[in-house]
């Protein structure tokens, strides 16, 4: 939660500050009666110069639901595309009146990039494999719906642990509320350092993991950042890492299923899995928005109040 406005990472993120994000985002979900108009006249601009289907639009739904204009940037059309600095881009986009851009990037630390040449709020929507703090959010408000107080629940995180923005966000939110959480995967596909990022187990046998745990939350094989030659053989990833009916029944009968998507049917989940009555996989989704939107809220009210304070 870097800066006074920008919402870049969780890397120095404080408990009290999630957990007040969640408890926003929950009152959101059950309706605020002046929701609509909290960013009235605001401008929010999204540059996604990676493909996005849940991120995206529950960010366009969760300003429209707060009242704000979105403004969805052609990357590929832009003067980025043509050498333009991020600066030059920065200043261009404030110069329109933008208040916030969001903006998910191939390139771990663009978004603090962009950060240090607009005045408005910049949110990161994912950068390479460094980050994607929304979804730690929305992650960790659907684990507190289902469990209450994460205090000393477990979590297991399978799959392209090393190349993955969320596990990394994803992970440290549950950690930041208490949860003990194991990221799991073969060794090619682990983090380099142990614990994994500071606070986090480490395992290489998922069937181990498994009668432990809370939660489990399955990700797919980032192939759009590696290199093919840098993966296990894909049958081995699903034989040994992949979420099947048998691996199902390892689980306690509480536990449930989470998945950021997009998901890989049959790769790291079994299809029949996918819609179980303990996945959590759309409710993830429906939580975006309201999780987007308390987010929304923290970055661009204090621009309100440092506005009115100059008038």
């Amino acid at each position: 939660m870097t800066g006074a406005q920008h919402f870049l990472d969780l890397d120095d993120a404080q408990r009290p500050a999630l957990e007040a994000l969640i408890v926003r985002a929950h009152a959101f979900k059950k309706g605020v009666p002046d929701a609509g108009v909290r960013l009235r006249g605001r401008t929010i601009v999204g540059m996604f110069f990676e493909p996005s289907t849940r991120t995206a639009n529950s960010f366009a739904v969760a300003a429209q639901q707060l009242g704000a204009h979105w403004l969805a940037f052609d990357t590929g059309g832009s003067s980025m595309s043509k050498g333009e600095s991020i600066e030059d881009t920065a200043r261009t986009i404030a110069a329109i009146g933008a208040d916030a851009i969001v903006v998910r990037h191939q390139e771990s630390g663009f978004p603090h990039a962009l950060a240090r040449h607009f005045n408005g709020a910049v949110i990161n929507a994912g950068d390479g494999w460094h980050a994607h703090p929304t979804q730690g959010v929305l992650d960790a408000m659907t684990l507190v719906e289902e469990l209450g107080s994460l205090e000393g629940r477990r979590l297991v995180i399978a799959g392209d642990i090393r190349h993955s923005r969320v596990a990394r966000s994803s992970a440290r939110a549950m950690w930041l509320l208490g949860a003990r959480v194991t990221l799991c995967a073969p060794p090619l596909l682990l983090t380099l350092s142990a614990p994994g990022w500071g606070f986090a187990d480490l395992a290489t046998d998922l069937d181990k993991c498994l009668p432990t745990a809370d939660a489990l939350m399955l990700l797919r094989i980032q192939k759009e950042r590696v290199d093919a030659s840098e993966l296990p053989p894909f049958e081995d990833l699903t034989g040994g890492y992949g979420l099947t009916l048998a691996r199902m029944a390892k689980l306690p009968p509480h536990a449930v299923i989470m998945h950021p998507g997009p998901v890989n049917r049959g790769l790291e989940i079994d299809d029949s899995l996918v819609t179980h009555a303990r996945s959590r996989i759309e409710r993830q989704v429906q939580n975006g928005v309201y999780a987007r939107m308390a987010v929304l809220e923290r970055c661009l009210r204090p621009l309100e109040r440092a506005a009115a304070g100059r008038a």
